[in-house]
């Protein structure tokens, strides 16, 4: 095969907690792949950040430059969130996070969700820190640019283009006539240039409960940072766990192409189950599974999923998700599907 000619190189952000467990999770899949797979680890612990963070972010920022594909594990958020570091150094602009029903996850919602949210992943409220003004008020600065904007609308109505779908843009331009009036006015330019793709608009509000109530209705939202934030979430616990959601992060070249795409597990560091070989891989194997497509590897990241889905559905799962497997267990299996399917 073509695909294993050459080396994919990918630069490996480990983590704490159960970062060094799902990292084992990884690694067992990709030795099943027909690939070259170089990992560079570059270490950003807890541990590594308060020892010398610049250091830490500088390792990560040159390997980077060089690789331009990244899958990151969770970390702790003390002294900073490297999560808003990384975007800053960066210029990871836009937060790609698919959520879909998945077969044999126990939950309380019973429609079937298939979500591909797209995110601004600058601005908004969250890049200031406010202010308080004596003892009874606090300001915040809400910032919406339209550089990032313009990536994220761009990179949502090529992903509708390209799997037949449509795109509901979602913000409270109603209310924040200024700010998201901003934003929905360049989502529409960029819509123009997208004739065949339906597009709609929808109030963040209204939107959270239509999901609820008719989530066939919607495939690709397109929002800014808080709205995003906030709906990543609500989709993940729809479905039935955090613990399932995988994103992918983007920077952009000046000629509007992607330069750098790093890939990351939804929750986070789990302390209280790390080291007891029972947290679930999935998100960090969906995360694994979008960097495979992304290089170009899409035989191989369909491959991927359905290896989990199929163990997913039969039961053949994690505790957390109402199996009885460990980790490694339950990697075991997705390693033998996927293999099956490979050959």
């Amino acid at each position: 095969m073509t695909s294993a000619m050459k080396t994919l190189a990918i630069t490996e952000l480990l983590g704490d907690g159960i970062g060094s467990e799902l990292r084992e999770s990884v690694h067992a899949v990709a030795k099943r792949l027909p690939l070259e797979i170089a990992f560079e680890p570059v270490d950003l612990s807890l541990e590594s950040r308060r020892r010398d963070a610049s250091a830490a972010y500088d390792a990560v920022v040159t390997s980077l430059a060089r690789t331009k594909l990244g899958l990151k594990y969770p970390t702790v958020t003390a002294e900073e969130s490297p999560n808003a570091v990384l975007r800053s150094r960066l210029g990871l602009s836009v937060i790609h996070r698919p959520v879909h029903s998945i077969p044999g996850v126990a939950s309380i919602f019973k429609e079937q969700l298939a979500l591909d949210i797209v995110r601004v992943a600058v601005g908004g409220t969250y890049d200031d820190p406010g202010q308080r003004i004596g003892n009874d008020v606090a300001v915040s600065l809400r910032i919406i640019e339209r550089r990032p904007c313009t990536e994220a609308a761009r990179f949502a109505f090529r992903f509708a283009r390209a799997h037949g779908l449509s795109v509901t843009s979602s913000s409270k331009h109603t209310i924040q006539r200024a700010t998201d009036g901003f934003f929905e006015a360049i989502v529409r330019e960029v819509a123009a240039e997208f004739p065949d793709v339906p597009h709609r608009v929808e109030l963040f509000d209204a939107l959270l409960a239509k999901i609820c109530l008719r989530p066939r209705d919607f495939s690709v939202v397109l929002t800014l940072n808080e709205y995003g934030d906030f709906l990543s979430d609500m989709a993940c616990g729809l479905i039935g766990s955090m613990g399932l959601g995988a994103s992918g992060n983007y920077s952009f070249a000046k000629s509007g192409e992607i330069d750098v795409a790093l890939f990351d597990p939804a929750g986070g560091t789990a302390p209280d189950i790390a080291g007891r070989g029972v947290c679930n891989p999935t998100a960090a194997l969906l995360a694994f599974a979008l960097l495979l497509e992304h290089a170009g590897h899409a035989v191989y990241a369909v491959a991927l999923r359905e290896a989990l889905l199929d163990s997913i559905a039969t039961g053949k799962t994690t505790r957390d998700v109402g199996g009885s497997l460990g980790t490694v267990d339950f990697t075991a299996r997705v390693c033998d599907a996927l293999s099956r399917r490979i050959a």
